[in-house]
């Protein structure tokens, strides 16, 4: 291969509707979209920052601090822990707002679909964050233990209202992986180390945790996962010294699952055009239904910084199409066109 095929869309885009999102991006990347998002509009375009604001409703659940922290979109940034004497496994807590959003954002889809604004066969992509990604992100870490099988149960309860309400022939499913790769890499966020609530080397366990909600996702639905190192502000909590611990994560967590990927995003830093980051993709297992995306594209320097990386991983990875490092929404929105016709420019449609 001499080019990349196809792109990916990982999740949030810088526009005000799904609408706009969706006829946007098929008609930038004409032939180079399998599955399209809705961009993660509203309250989830700062991704799991909204999720406090409900998880403060449930009764046995308290924000830390008097008053409120704020943050755009409206949102409370305040923690959150468990109330004293509390059983966490009594909280009952309310619908998390995913399993709504993807409904409804599902509409605007079929409709486009009708108008024939969303060609045959690209399917419907709803990302989701991982339990440990809240858990982690919100609660101090003697509450995490207890208060993440509560969280998992209700995160699954929203995958399956998905299931039950998105025809399985049109949807995606994609599980953002972002804290657990902060966690391997020992770094640190606002201050705070990320840490695991065990003991021991914490990669199997992530890798385990990650199969178990591929596995959750059932044989005739898509599902993909999102290596991620963060994005607050345009900015990874951690470089990545190479693709190392993204292969051993990978590797990892395919090897724990029952069923295959059909897609793997892994991101790629602005400055790494250079040999020594791609070549860990030399380990990297894919099985042959399995597409890979690189999230070499980045706005700053465009088709050509695009293509330097192209270069760099084509001497590690035979096969893969393009993408961001994390989703385009951190962009001004009026460089998120732009940064879809790069994808275009440096990909070929499938």
């Amino acid at each position: 291969m001499t080019e990349p095929q196809g792109a990916h869309l990982v999740g949030s885009v810088n526009y005000p509707d799904a609408e706009t999102t969706m006829r946007t991006a098929l008609s930038v990347l004409d032939g180079r979209l399998r599955r399209v998002p809705d961009g993660e509009v509203g309250k989830r375009f700062h991704w799991i920052m909204f999720q406090p604001d409900i998880l403060g409703q449930a009764e046995g659940i308290e924000r830390v601090g008097d008053e409120p922290v704020p943050f755009p979109a409206g949102i409370d940034a305040r923690p959150l822990r468990l109330a004293d004497g509390v059983d966490a496994a009594s909280i009952v807590l309310p619908s998390l707002g995913y399993a709504d959003a993807a409904i409804a954002s599902y509409g605007v889809f079929t409709r486009l679909r009708e108008e024939g604004a969303v060609p045959a066969g690209v399917r419907f992509l709803v990302a989701l964050p991982t339990p440990l990604a809240v858990v982690n992100s919100f609660f101090p870490l003697a509450d995490r233990a207890a208060i993440d099988p509560v969280y998992t149960a209700a995160l699954g309860e929203e995958l399956e209202r998905i299931l039950a309400a998105v025809p399985h022939a049109d949807l995606a499913i994609q599980w953002d992986v972002a804290p657990e790769m902060g966690i391997i890499e020992g770094a640190e966020i606002w201050g705070q180390p990320m840490v695991a609530w065990w003991d021991g080397d914490p990669l199997p366990e992530l890798a385990a945790r990650v199969s178990r909600l591929v596995d959750a996702v059932p044989d005739d639905v898509e599902v993909g996962v999102h290596l991620c190192y963060g994005d607050v502000a345009e900015k990874h909590f951690v470089e990545p010294a190479d693709t190392g611990n993204l292969v051993r994560m990978a590797n990892a967590l395919q090897s724990g699952a029952r069923r295959p990927l059909t897609f793997l995003h892994l991101p790629v830093p602005i400055e790494r055009d250079d040999d020594a980051y791609f070549a860990p993709l030399d380990m990297l297992e894919l099985g042959a239904q399995t597409e890979l995306y690189l999230g070499l594209v980045h706005r700053e320097d465009g088709a050509e910084g695009a293509r330097r990386r192209i270069a760099a991983a084509l001497a590690h990875a035979d096969v893969f199409g393009v993408a961001t490092e994390c989703g385009c929404g951190r962009s001004p929105q009026d460089a998120t066109e732009p940064l879809l016709r790069i994808h275009a420019e440096v990909s070929a449609a499938w």
